[in-house]
């Protein structure tokens, strides 16, 4: 692995048609089972172990997913209920370094992304073509679609899920 920091490369957005849309969607879907399976078993000291030198633990990871997540179902709802809704950025960086990120039981977080990706995946898959068009305004990137912010979540699901099982291999876990 050469680049443990983005261990399926870097996010490069990509056209997101009808023909991806559903993979995407599944992506998000199986997420939750996923990362419930990455992290079953791994002990306290294995949670704390970051996933590359000077990187987060797999505990903040895992919060991390939560949180970032969370931000996602409410920008597709304020996307598809207002006219190019500004959505507010957050520092995912401090957020990282906050108590709960860095000391919370993981089953708090690993509940919470059960929850939203049921809610997430429910309104993904009753959405037109139309309502993916639709777009946001995020105040450092610019107008992007629900479309582009399918594609980023689907990757950002497979990022994050790939930052703990590369460890784990590497680990021998």
């Amino acid at each position: 692995m050469s680049d443990l920091s983005y261990p399926i490369g870097k996010f490069q957005p990509t056209e997101v048609t009808a023909e991806l849309r559903p993979q995407f969607i599944q992506t998000i879907e199986e997420l939750p089972k996923k990362l419930r399976e990455a992290v079953a078993g791994l002990s306290e000291e294995q949670l704390e172990t970051p996933y590359r030198p000077e990187g987060w633990t797999v505990k903040q990871v895992v919060h991390h997913v939560a949180d970032s997540h969370a931000n996602s179902l409410i920008r597709l709802k304020l996307g598809l209920t207002e006219e190019t809704p500004t959505i507010k950025p957050y520092m995912e960086d401090r957020w990282a370094e906050l108590a709960d990120s860095k000391h919370a039981p993981i089953e708090l977080s690993l509940n919470q992304i059960d929850s939203i990706h049921a809610r997430w995946v429910l309104v993904l898959k009753s959405m037109s073509a139309e309502d993916f068009d639709r777009n946001l305004f995020h105040p450092e990137h610019g107008e992007v679609s629900l479309n582009y912010m399918l594609g980023l979540y689907d990757w950002h699901s497979r990022h994050h899920l790939a930052h703990i099982t590369e460890l784990k291999k590497r680990s021998n876990w």
